[in-house]
């Protein structure tokens, strides 16, 4: 059911619904299938108009003298040493330039402007126009000595900034070096430390017998470093080759050498009927009395001592 056109509307809504029975009828015929329909446009002919052209060139042609404008129409130029191409072959060569290999197509660029600049010449030197400069040419500069004291200035003065950058890095390098070196030397002393005050353990403990650290900085870190390394991994076989160490020597003087530990102290016969060491002085105490003993403190007890107080108030 067809609608009303509002009012206003005009041709418009009428267009609109024209339209619509169309593609109604399109359907109904099966012209339309189901989906997005398209309107496909076709391709844009190309139109060669050569009189448009030709009056357009005419339009702003100016008839000017060759020196003026020193135009110059060349075909393609063969390299040397390709053999010289006929009429028919140069009209040919176009077709073998591949405009795709970058490097061929910009030698018969070089080539053609290089033939161009040959037949040139010689018809200007006919008309006797001069192709040189003359040695005394004065050529004006294209900017003011006043904007290129600017430019030189602006110049000057980036190179002034750029060197401050450059001494800037450099004196951070420095300080970065020496703070390095400062930490190294430091690092080296506490190794030096750590190193005496181990040798000084293992001599006062008697690990060791050397003295070799009271001799200062003589002996570099790196060699005392490996030199305990070379001692703990070896240590087997110095005491194979010196003998016991100092340690063991100390413990041997001091508990003896081993042998039996238990019942060292036990009476044997020997040492039962051994009574030269016995002296009957010193057994029932009438012996000399040594200082520091109970009978030499004659001090009286605490209890004593506050009877004595409270006595005296």
């Amino acid at each position: 059911m067809d609608t009303p056109p509002l009012s206003g509307s005009g041709s418009d809504s009428e267009d609109s619904v024209v339209t619509d029975r169309e593609l109604q009828d399109a359907f109904s015929r099966g012209l339309l299938k189901p989906g997005l329909n398209v309107v496909l446009e076709g391709p844009k002919k190309a139109v060669n108009n050569v009189n448009g052209l030709k009056q357009c060139l005419d339009e702003f042609k100016r008839d000017l003298d060759w020196v003026e404008r020193l135009d110059v129409t060349l075909g393609p130029v063969p390299e040397i040493s390709e053999p010289q191409p006929t009429s028919q072959e140069n009209k040919d060569q176009k077709k073998t330039v591949n405009p795709e290999d970058d490097f061929k197509r910009e030698m018969s660029f070089y080539r053609q402007a290089q033939a161009a600049v040959l037949a040139v010449l010689p018809r200007l030197h006919q008309l006797q126009i001069p192709t040189k400069r003359p040695n005394d040419y004065f050529a004006e500069m294209a900017k003011t000595d006043q904007q290129m004291q600017k430019i030189r200035q602006k110049l000057q003065a980036k190179q002034a900034a750029m060197e401050r950058s450059e001494k800037a890095k450099q004196l951070r390098a420095l300080r970065k070096y020496g703070k390095k070196v400062q930490t190294q030397v430091l690092q080296k002393r506490q190794q030096e430390k750590s190193h005496m005050m181990n040798a000084i353990k293992k001599y006062q403990k008697g690990f060791s017998d050397k003295l070799d650290f009271l001799e200062g900085d003589e002996k570099p870190v790196s060699q005392a470093t490996k030199a305990t390394k070379t001692t703990k991994a070896g240590a087997k076989g110095q005491n194979m080759k010196k003998g016991p160490s100092a340690k063991r020597r100390y413990k041997n003087q001091k508990f003896g050498f081993g042998g039996k530990k238990k019942g060292t102290k036990w009476n044997t016969r020997e040492s039962y009927d051994d009574v030269s060491s016995f002296r009957a002085k010193v057994a029932h105490g009438k012996g000399p009395k040594r200082p520091g003993k109970k009978g030499s403190n004659k001090r009286p007890g605490k209890r004593t001592r506050e009877k004595m107080k409270s006595k005296s108030r």
